[in-house]
């Protein structure tokens, strides 16, 4: 389960990096707390080896997360939830990517679209 890979993950950290005593999950080489464009920077770096889209960031992958929860029947105050969101309207920009996917299913799928 991923619980007790992050659990390993910790101890295994704190064992490498003794002097490590943060709370962080993801830390820089040296123990401190990771930035947002070492973040960045991994995120492109792995998404450069698994797709050829231009747009590589953290921010494609929790849209992508998003729009698959979307399209796999979530409900649209829940993804507002896991997403942090304030308000349903930051939300419901994701109904609009599904809508476009439904469309484009359906112009494969129907004899007569």
């Amino acid at each position: 389960m991923l619980y007790d890979q992050i659990v390993s993950y910790q101890a295994e950290k704190k064992s490498v990096i003794l002097q490590n005593m943060s709370t962080h999950l993801i830390v820089t080489n040296k123990g401190k707390p990771a930035y947002a464009s070492m973040i960045y920077q991994i995120v492109k770096k792995y998404l450069t080896t698994i797709t050829s889209q231009s747009k590589r960031s953290p921010h494609v992958l929790r849209h992508s997360f998003a729009t698959s929860l979307l399209d796999n029947g979530a409900d649209l105050n829940a993804i507002k939830e896991i997403l942090g969101h304030a308000g349903l309207v930051t939300t419901q920009v994701y109904t609009h990517n599904s809508a476009e996917r439904l469309k484009l299913i359906y112009k494969q799928a129907h004899p007569k679209a």
